[in-house]
């Protein structure tokens, strides 16, 4: 009786699991290939109060990258795309952080800030206009200029992933 019992269990649970599908993809994206072919990833100028000339070809390559290695979309430069990407960079700020007794900053926080456009011409509910917004601290005692570079590149990579997410992740 108890042998009936464990076979009806393991027989259920068997039924069961072979009615499941487990769909996952390692990089991420979400995207129905059989839909979308092309993707049109256009510039992001720098619009910011402050300007530091190598972050928009710095950021424009990442995405470029990261599109072109998490998905099968092929970029092109034509207006008639499945989706595209435009958008601009419209922060890039310095705020004191972390504040000591003699009131000096001891942190700097560089904050970049990304205007995106993601428009999907074959299903206009997916379209998003949004901002995103990533940042790194850094010691005070250090002058923007020597520690900029590395900033930036994390910063870009952290805007990057964020995008990706929020457009062909589907997040």
């Amino acid at each position: 009786m108890i042998k009936i019992k464990q076979f009806i269990v393991v027989a259920v649970m068997i039924v069961t699991l072979a009615g499941c599908h487990i769909s996952y993809t390692l990089n991420g994206a979400a995207i129905d290939y059989n839909v979308y072919k092309t993707i049109r990833i256009g510039d992001f100028p720098i619009r910011a109060a402050m300007v530091y000339a190598p972050l928009q070809p710095m950021f424009e390559n990442k995405l470029n990258d990261s599109f072109t290695k998490q998905t099968r979309l092929k970029i092109v430069d034509s207006s008639n795309t499945d989706l595209s990407l435009e958008g601009e960079i419209t922060g890039f700020a310095l705020t004191p952080q972390a504040v000591t007794e003699n009131a000096y900053a001891s942190k700097t926080r560089l904050t970049i800030t990304v205007r995106v456009k993601y428009t999907d011409h074959r299903v206009p509910a997916n379209t998003i206009d949004q901002s995103f917004s990533a940042f790194r601290d850094f010691d005070s005692s250090e002058m923007l200029t020597n520690v900029q570079d590395a900033l930036c590149e994390e910063i870009t990579e952290e805007l990057v992933m964020l995008i990706f997410n929020a457009t062909a992740g589907n997040w």
